[in-house]
């Protein structure tokens, strides 16, 4: 449970962070918004990432992996379309947003030292 609330507000920075950094992704709100926003990409990655990855194997396999990013792009587009307060200005910031926040919660993994169950 507590992992997964800090998943939630891990989520809400990245995207706070993706805001920053792309130009073409923005949010209106504080706090409460960056947090509702992130449990609505956690279930996003939990629930719908897995069948879209699945369906889109043969496109990772050939481009090495690199059709991930269009995935998280995606993902962070489909967040986009479900809160209203959340927008995305075409493919390119979606790729670019889920990039930065790929990033930021690889980082924090990598440097937090969890351990995967």
């Amino acid at each position: 449970m507590i992992r997964a609330l800090v998943q939630v507000v891990l989520n809400g920075i990245g995207l706070l962070l993706a805001a920053y950094v792309v130009p073409g992704v923005h949010y209106e709100g504080g706090i409460g918004y960056l947090l509702l926003a992130g449990l609505v990409i956690g279930l996003i990655n939990l629930l719908v990432k897995p069948f879209v990855t699945l369906l889109s194997l043969p496109l990772v396999v050939l481009t090495l992996g690199l059709f991930f990013l269009v995935i998280n792009g995606a993902m962070l587009w489909l967040a986009a379309q479900l809160l209203g307060g959340l927008s995305v200005d075409g493919c390119g910031a979606a790729v670019l947003g889920g990039l930065v926040m790929g990033l930021f919660n690889w980082l924090v993994g990598a440097f937090s030292g969890a351990k995967e169950d």
